[in-house]
């Protein structure tokens, strides 16, 4: 009773565990929907976190490159502009840089629960715009009119730019904002300039539309880095997902495991209490029943109790045939059925089945024929195991051949190498859709049913289990009207390796002396001469 409600809670646990998961995964799906509906841009909420998370962290672990970059432009721009606005831009956009970078460090280290999405992302635009403004007054400050300057202008602005995209490329509205003013500037620089100097004019209108040009080219290039990096985000969403799903699912199998290994010493111990429970009645049914067919103690005058008797007699070895089978079964399921193996003949075994079984193949009027192959070296099997499924595939045949029948019993190689038997009778046959029936536990066919001789249906099982215990394999051929042939083989692994003779006169080496040594000769003589002194 405690096993059985030991189960039944293991059982209700898995349940409820599953429960709890399909009510987890609609809630996490309600959760991604309503987030999606929430948001602008149709990403969910714990995405847009990530995104800022990366894009601060990115800008933060560049902190040194952009000041590095102002001061290389700075000591460049002095050959081309006053030195004192040059360090007067400078000390600006350091500033605004090192004030995005504490607003940066803020959102790394605060919570997800404390953090407004909308608000930061709003936030983080506004600092990559004025930091875009600042790095932008590098192009208004006065310079002298020649192409050096404006080539350089123009380099100088693809490179802010090229850097600004990649590191803003999380957030596509701070990476907007961060190049715009930058490529105003510039397209807007060169077009008045292209009025004041119309001599240039040509090449400062090509330089800014080639500025708003590569404007465009970088917003879709940082487009693309930001599609890759949420497609990224979303793969390691769904590699955490799995990984939870996995873990669960483990979870749940090793209950099931657990609950299937209680099951299964459940049903141990009960078929080992049942084993002794229904034997030892039956010993004595069989027993009092046999002495009463014998009449041992005195003859029974009523025909109708010799009768009875009989019945009794064999309704009881039919009874322990099934235990013996069931117990038989469940230790081969179980594992616990070990092989006792040693070098056997195959064709001294399936001879010595078949001579027990042909006094009841007589009876019934088949005809038994063996074949054997000559000089086939022994196996290393069971023997007990390998006589028992002989056994038990000859009676198959018999109780299913009709009288003026006949069965086959074949022993002989493999194309492998290998060892076979083969039992095959001109019985009724199975059809092709009973044959899984007849090879499951239990589970008999139409000629089983119909016939005379009663089975419990777990020859078969017991015998593909044996086999496969060896190594070997198991085919069952049939044909309704045609009979049924059965097959099992031995793997060439067990096959025993025949030695050759050893020859006599080989034994001895051909270089071995035939006599001893001159010193052996004299110390052997010694010992004699002390021996007869003794003596």
């Amino acid at each position: 009773m405690s096993e059985r409600k030991s189960a039944a809670g293991a059982t209700g646990k898995v349940l409820k565990k599953r429960a709890v998961g399909r009510q987890r995964d609609v809630s996490r799906t309600v959760k991604t929907l309503r987030e999606q509906l929430t948001s602008t841009d149709g990403v969910p909420l714990p995405f847009q976190y990530e995104l800022l998370i990366n894009h601060a962290r990115s800008q933060f672990s560049a902190a040194y490159v952009r000041p590095l970059l102002v001061a290389l432009m700075a000591v460049a721009a002095v050959l081309w502009t006053n030195r004192m606005l040059i360090a007067v831009w400078a000390l600006v956009v350091i500033s605004a840089h090192v004030t995005s970078l504490f607003f940066y460090k803020r959102l790394i280290r605060a919570k997800q629960a404390d953090i407004s999405v909308a608000g930061w992302r709003s936030r983080l635009i506004f600092l990559d715009f004025v930091t875009g403004l600042t790095l932008g007054l590098l192009f208004v400050l006065p310079s002298d009119p020649n192409v050096a300057t404006d080539v350089f202008q123009f380099s100088a602005m693809l490179i802010l730019i090229a850097v600004t995209s990649m590191l803003s490329s999380n957030v596509p509205g701070a990476m907007i904002a961060g190049t715009m003013p930058i490529t105003l500037t510039v397209a807007i620089t060169f077009a008045l300039k292209s009025i004041s100097h119309p001599q240039t004019a040509d090449h400062l209108l090509v330089l800014a539309g080639m500025a708003t040009t590569v404007e465009v080219f970088f917003i879709l290039l940082g487009y693309r880095l930001y599609q890759a990096n949420l497609m990224q985000i979303e793969a390691k969403a769904e590699k955490d997902e799995l990984i939870i799903e996995l873990e669960e699912a483990n979870n749940i199998s090793d209950e099931s495991r657990q609950r299937a290994e209680e099951a299964n010493l459940a049903k141990s111990r009960f078929l080992a209490t049942m084993s002794h429970e229904l034997r030892t009645p039956l010993n004595a049914i069989l027993g009092f029943s046999e002495v009463m067919q014998n009449e041992l103690l005195g003859p029974l005058d009523n025909a109708t109790y010799k009768g009875y008797v009989a019945d009794i007699h064999e309704s009881g070895r039919h009874l322990l045939n099934l235990i013996n089978e069931i117990l038989d079964l469940s230790r081969i399921e179980a594992g616990r059925h070990a092989l006792n193996e040693e070098a056997v003949t195959l064709p001294y075994i399936v001879e010595d089945c078949a001579h027990m079984m042909n006094l009841r193949a007589r009876n019934k009027g088949v005809i038994l024929v063996e074949q054997y192959e000559e000089n086939m070296p022994k196996i290393w099997a069971d023997e007990r195991a390998v006589r028992q499924v002989t056994l038990n595939l000859m009676s198959n045949a018999v109780k299913f051949t009709p009288a003026g029948g006949t069965i086959t019993t074949k022993v002989g190689w493999t194309a492998g190498g290998g060892q076979y038997v083969s039992v095959k009778d001109t019985g009724p046959g199975i059809a092709d859709e009973e044959i899984p029936i007849v090879l499951s536990a239990f589970g008999q066919g139409q000629a089983a049913i119909k016939s005379a001789e009663q089975g419990t249906g777990l020859g078969l099982s017991i015998v593909q289990a044996l086999v496969a215990m060896h190594g070997g394999t198991f085919d069952l051929k049939s044909k309704l009207g045609q009979g049924t042939e059965v097959t099992f083989t031995i793997p060439k692994t067990r096959v025993m390796e025949v030695m050759p003779a050893i020859n006599e006169r080989t034994r001895r080496r051909p270089d071995a002396p035939t006599t001893l040594p001159v010193a052996s000769r004299q110390m052997l003589q010694d010992m004699q001469r002390q021996a007869s002194k003794r003596a």
